[in-house]
């Protein structure tokens, strides 16, 4: 079963709030292009791979607050989308596509993409404090994991961080940059069905590592019709890549490696088996095909 409709739904409810609809016609004035601009941001949705994860290990753990889970999955991918604003900017990637439409930059401006990635992450943390009223003990930790994910000192923040670092750790920054997100998916995940959230690191960090070696194979070997944004950005910005270190088939034996790893570091939960399927599931969607071809060819 999709769990996308789940996702989109939730992340419509966050953005109705964060553009005023949700207080109804009598309700405060808001800026409209910037209003406009949250919409575009989180639309269309791409795979929705984080929180995807976020709700499938909420599933294998019983799932027994849907609504603490759908909040978190929202949040989740708001933050990812707020990234995805900032990281277009100018001041860093001034990509011109995203998900094969005009970056929010090119279609809104420079100041109110600023403004659009901000309003989204601080409408994240609103999302999981309303869950408050829910289940306050798992509001409050969900919104320290996200925020420990999210900011300083392993968070994407921190990751985007190191790039105007003169020497830079690579492990730190591909957990920070890329992982972070991912071990909060699965941690958030496990959170929001009220289970302990450190069992589920390894799984998070493990499908963190593979999606970032997969990153780094789509920019080096896919092109822009194919990704609906610009390719060859860690050669152009000067990034370490997998690739680049490795070559193809180095790269894709590291993925399937860490893979095998991801699905073996699973705890055990009660849909144990399920959540394995939608590991091996991600790894399909995230290796690019070109890849494939590239490492038989």
């Amino acid at each position: 079963m999709s769990l996308k409709p789940r996702i989109d739904a939730a992340v419509s409810r966050a953005i109705a709030h964060g553009q005023g609809r949700a207080q109804g016609p009598g309700g405060e004035a808001v800026p409209q292009k910037l209003a406009s601009a949250l919409h575009y941001a989180t639309t269309p949705g791409g795979a929705r791979i984080r929180p995807t994860i976020l709700l499938s290990v909420a599933l294998a753990c019983g799932d027994d607050r849907p609504d603490v889970s759908d909040a978190a999955a929202a949040a989740l991918e708001l933050i990812h989308c707020a990234s995805l604003v900032h990281d277009d900017l100018p001041c860093f990637d001034d990509a011109a596509l995203r998900r094969g439409k005009p970056s929010v930059h090119r279609a809104y401006g420079e100041p109110l993409a600023v403004l659009t990635g901000d309003s989204l992450i601080i409408l994240a943390f609103e999302v999981l404090a309303r869950t408050g009223t829910v289940d306050a003990a798992r509001a409050a930790q969900l919104v320290l994991t996200l925020a420990q994910r999210t900011g300083m000192p392993g968070g994407i923040c921190a990751g985007q961080g190191w790039e105007s670092e003169d020497k830079i750790d690579l492990a730190a920054y591909h957990r920070s940059k890329t992982g972070a997100l991912f071990t909060a998916a699965t941690q958030m995940g496990a959170i929001a069905a009220g289970q302990e959230a450190e069992p589920w690191f390894e799984l998070g960090d493990r499908i963190g590592a593979a999606f970032q070696v997969a990153d780094d194979l789509r920019d080096a070997l896919c092109d822009v019709s194919e990704l609906g944004k610009p390719v060859g950005q860690d050669d152009l910005h000067g990034r370490p890549n997998a690739v680049a270190e490795l070559g193809v088939d180095g790269a894709m034996s590291r993925l399937k490696d860490i893979l095998g790893g991801a699905i073996a570091s699973i705890p055990s939960c009660p849909g144990e088996a399920a959540l394995a399927q939608m590991v091996t599931l991600t790894a399909q969607k995230i290796i690019p095909q070109a890849a494939v071809a590239a490492a038989r060819g």
